[in-house]
């Protein structure tokens, strides 16, 4: 996502922070301090958050938050909401925590080490109401991997499969618990494959640049170890003919609306 304000770096910073913008979401409501070059939040971040259909006092689990945008987002959009994210980067942690500070959400919000493909760090089974994630759009040695470290890990399959990170999500579920996915719309029928006969009341929802225009990003919601029939979700247009955003999309982006699949 195009980010509302970027902030410039104080000359007297570490040489890590000038290396960083701050940027503002959910109309100011959300600040992260990000890399200026390597993984930034964009617009699938915040509507994954949005999708999510926590309550307080509810759990929930986020594999690979980097900065911890949609974490962030989502205890902000929920209060009384707990998100716990796992992440391996430790400089990815560092700045999630950091982002944690800035926001004032420490009692809400936690980032913990863990490797998805490790067992040995994995918790206790079945401990989250809700699991989102955002898992590698690129599949190994199907396209050049970016340059920057946090960046390849973010966008490219590398030390997890995308079978591991769905392995993953559906461990740490509680029985009934909902899995929300945004990922690239040409790679859904790899999503569904997975979800089959583990998930069910799958719901799809196609994200298209314009009307008329082929989806390129979709979100999957799924619910553990129950029975339905998938649906197909009309679909939501990101940007308008002559709007930067269209009054949907603006209500979340800026105004922190869910999005109710």
């Amino acid at each position: 996502m195009s980010q509302t304000s970027v902030a410039k770096v104080d000359t007297h910073h570490t040489p890590l922070e000038e290396k960083l913008t701050i940027d503002d979401f959910l109309g100011g409501k959300i600040r992260l301090k990000q890399p200026k070059k390597g993984y930034r939040v964009s617009m699938d971040t915040v509507l994954l958050a949005a999708s999510v259909p926590a309550k307080a006092g509810e759990h929930v689990l986020e594999p690979g938050p980097g900065s911890g945008g949609a974490s962030l987002c989502l205890a902000r959009r929920v209060p009384g909401v707990k998100v716990t994210g796992v992440e391996l980067q430790d400089t990815m942690i560092d700045l999630a925590n950091q982002n944690i500070q800035l926001n004032e959400m420490d009692t809400n919000v936690v980032i913990m080490k863990a490797d998805i493909t490790d067992r040995n760090t994995w918790m206790a089974e079945g401990r989250f109401d809700h699991v989102m994630v955002n898992p590698p759009y690129l599949a190994s040695g199907k396209a050049l991997r970016p340059p920057q470290e946090n960046k390849g890990l973010a966008h490219m399959d590398s030390t997890a499969s995308l079978k591991d990170w769905i392995d993953y999500c559906l461990y740490n579920l509680k029985p009934k618990g909902t899995l929300s996915i945004v990922y690239r719309a040409d790679r859904a029928d790899e999503i569904i494959a997975r979800l089959y006969r583990r998930f069910g009341e799958v719901k799809l929802m196609p994200f298209w640049p314009r009307e008329g225009v082929p989806a390129k990003r979709v979100i999957i919601q799924a619910r553990k170890g129950v029975r339905g029939a998938m649906t197909i979700l009309p679909g939501m247009a990101l940007h308008g003919q002559e709007e930067r955003y269209t009054p949907a999309v603006e209500a979340i982006l800026r105004h922190g609306d869910p999005l109710i699949l």
